[in-house]
């Protein structure tokens, strides 16, 4: 039971570690956003993709036209979007489907910070943005 945990935890760091190293842009963001989030809270220890689930597919009250991220985004981050007014095709948000996905601080925050007026109502804090970018880097 233990070698098999082990081996479990090794795939796991050679594949997240995979990951990071093929992309140190987004790492940065991410990086960026764990400062952000540490200075607004100390004891903030790491994002978490089960919470950027959640924010996701959360319905809000905000907006009756743009309820969640999947109005545009569809329940499935691997597939292909639309944009709710102007049918616009949104290529995946997730990052296994879309690899240059979230390697552009600039456009980054220009999307999050028109997307989440537009869905909450409010800006996103980095824990929501680190949180989100986590989810759909396991996707």
């Amino acid at each position: 039971m233990l070698l098999r945990g082990i081996v479990v935890f090794t795939v796991g760091v050679c594949l997240f570690g995979g990951i990071a190293a093929a992309e140190p842009a987004r790492d940065a963001i991410l990086a960026d956003y764990l400062n952000q989030a540490r200075q607004a809270d100390p004891g903030f220890t790491a994002f978490s993709a089960e919470r950027g689930e959640a924010l996701f597919k959360a319905r809000h009250a905000h907006n009756p036209d743009v309820p969640s991220c999947t109005t545009c985004h569809t329940e499935d981050p691997t597939r292909q979007g639309r944009h709710y007014k102007t049918g616009r095709a949104i290529e995946p948000v997730a990052v296994s489907r879309n690899p240059e996905r979230f390697t552009d601080a600039t456009e980054v925050e220009k999307r999050f910070s028109r997307d989440c007026k537009n869905v909450l109502g409010r800006l996103c804090t980095a824990v929501e943005k680190g949180d989100y970018v986590t989810f759909m880097m396991s996707r």
